[in-house]
């Protein structure tokens, strides 16, 4: 069978699939109460995933798993531009629409979205096709590294800016940990690797400590016996929810913690949800999934024919588990909350979207 007639990785289509069908029964669930106490209806924010990100998401996927590679990469810079316009334009008035002190989501006529979402998957398109650009040599010498490194900075930094004056820190944590293994998977010096993640961890820590909720959040991590009624209540909630489920679950939809309980029910805290409703036995299937994930995604990239396509798989694989340790770690209490989704199965059109262009991307690249 020649290379044009590869067929698309069907083992991933299947992952994703199931993993798809496991985030509807979840999300059946955990959202029912809290889309009746504030729609009045059962099944509003269900039929709202499945109408306004779930086919959205799954036609996007179609489009970009038929396009040319070669045009994808050479449109990168358009996307990354495109991405961070829609960035800048939540600070727009009667455009950026503000929760709290967060500046993360803008408002189009008839659609929001959270534009952070999509600009994940177009800075991985970005910074593979930059360091596709510089060949291996131009990459390891010595004299041609101090520029490509600052150039890598630089556009990590205005990203990080933005990012930082959106309040949303977990997200720019999600974005450097991507940004490192990239330059990582692009086989440049390990010390080159190590300079940035020690430059990443520390930028994140000064971050941290700029404002005294995200201090406080560590701290109580640490220690969640001082506050459990405040900022350490959500974690004893999804705890005593984990908890709740042993090892079968107590059934579909009869959870006790969606009722009020546990905050966040159908975005980051769903997990918790899942768990007490499936038990163990539901959580490992979940988890697996993303490990069958893993595993499908990393063979793409070690079997692309092109620095891009590998750099470009390895990253989407790297982000989308990434955000899955992040969310089931804080969940079960190994990690401290970060507000970030659980792919594929949390409430939410931009995330769910941008996770199925993804997709896409990924079945395209393992057609290659």
């Amino acid at each position: 069978m020649g290379k044009e007639d590869r067929r698309p990785d069907y083992i991933l289509i299947t992952v994703v699939s199931s993993l798809i069908i496991f985030g509807i029964i979840i999300l059946a669930s955990a959202s029912s109460y809290f889309s009746q106490q504030r729609y009045g209806d059962p099944y509003l924010l269900l039929r709202n995933q499945l109408l306004f990100a779930l086919l959205p998401g799954i036609l996007l996927a179609f489009l970009i798993s038929k396009i040319s590679l070669s045009s994808l990469k050479k449109r990168a810079p358009i996307l990354l531009l495109i991405s961070l316009f829609l960035m800048a334009m939540v600070f727009f008035p009667n455009i950026g629409i503000k929760a709290g002190s967060a500046a993360r989501w803008i408002s189009l006529g008839l659609i929001s979205f959270q534009p952070s979402e999509f600009l994940k998957l177009t800075l991985i398109i970005y910074i593979a096709s930059w360091l596709e650009s510089k060949n291996k040599k131009t990459l390891l010498s010595k004299r041609k590294f101090k520029e490509n490194f600052i150039a890598f900075l630089i556009i990590i930094a205005l990203i990080s800016l933005i990012l930082v004056l959106q309040s949303d820190i977990s997200t720019l944590a999600v974005i450097l940990a991507i940004a490192a293994l990239l330059y990582f998977f692009a086989e440049t010096p390990l010390s080159h690797t190590v300079f940035t993640i020690l430059l990443f961890i520390i930028g994140l820590f000064i971050f941290i400590n700029f404002t005294t909720y995200r201090s406080d959040r560590i701290s109580v991590f640490l220690n969640p016996e001082t506050d459990p009624l405040g900022i350490g209540y959500q974690i004893e909630q999804s705890k005593i929810a984990v908890g709740s489920g042993s090892i079968y679950g107590l059934g579909p939809g009869m959870s006790q913690q969606k009722l009020g309980l546990l905050p966040h029910p159908i975005s980051d805290s769903i997990f918790a949800i899942l768990a007490e409703e499936t038990g163990f036995l539901g959580s490992t299937v979940l988890i697996l999934l993303f490990l069958l994930f893993l595993w499908r995604g990393y063979k793409i990239g070690k079997e692309s024919t092109n620095t891009f396509s590998r750099l470009t798989a390895l990253g989407i694989t790297s982000w989308i588990l990434i955000q899955a340790f992040i969310n089931i770690g804080a969940m079960i209490g190994i990690l401290p909350l970060t507000g970030i989704p659980l792919p594929f199965i949390s409430h939410g059109g931009s995330a769910l979207v941008a996770e199925l262009a993804a997709v896409g991307v990924l079945i395209n690249i393992s057609k290659g």
